[in-house]
């Protein structure tokens, strides 16, 4: 007689365990690349707030030039903070998607209100 080996099943926790892990490609190298990321990133939102602070007290120029240089450092961190933190570089699929209903519903208030315009004015 042949002897068969029969394998232990997976309990059903460990493997979806194992399937989830798997599945969101977690790994700890990954953990760690993300975690360098964001450290850069803080690191750059750091430098652009100091360039900021020095920009307003350290540089004597007109205030409209301060307020000019102000607002494309700002606009810098704003992309920083929305890129990374917000994930919109790394969800571009799921943010088109809400982007488009949003125009969607959008289109649907202002088209509601127009028409009822155009049909008073068509009476």
């Amino acid at each position: 007689m042949t002897e068969q080996i029969i394998e232990p099943k997976a309990l059903p926790a460990e493997s979806h365990a194992a399937e989830t892990h798997a599945h969101h490609g977690h790994s700890p190298e990954e953990i760690r690349k993300e975690i360098r990321v964001y450290l850069w990133v803080f690191g750059g939102l750091t430098a652009l707030t100091a360039l900021t602070v020095w920009a307003c007290y350290g540089l004597k120029m007109p205030v409209h030039k301060a307020i000019a240089i102000a607002l494309a450092i700002a606009t810098a961190k704003g992309f920083l903070v929305a890129g990374f933190f917000m994930h919109l570089l790394s969800e571009k699929k799921l943010i088109y998607s809400i982007l488009l209903l949003t125009v969607f519903f959008f289109a649907v208030v202002i088209w509601g209100p127009l028409h009822h315009w155009a049909d008073m004015i068509g009476r």
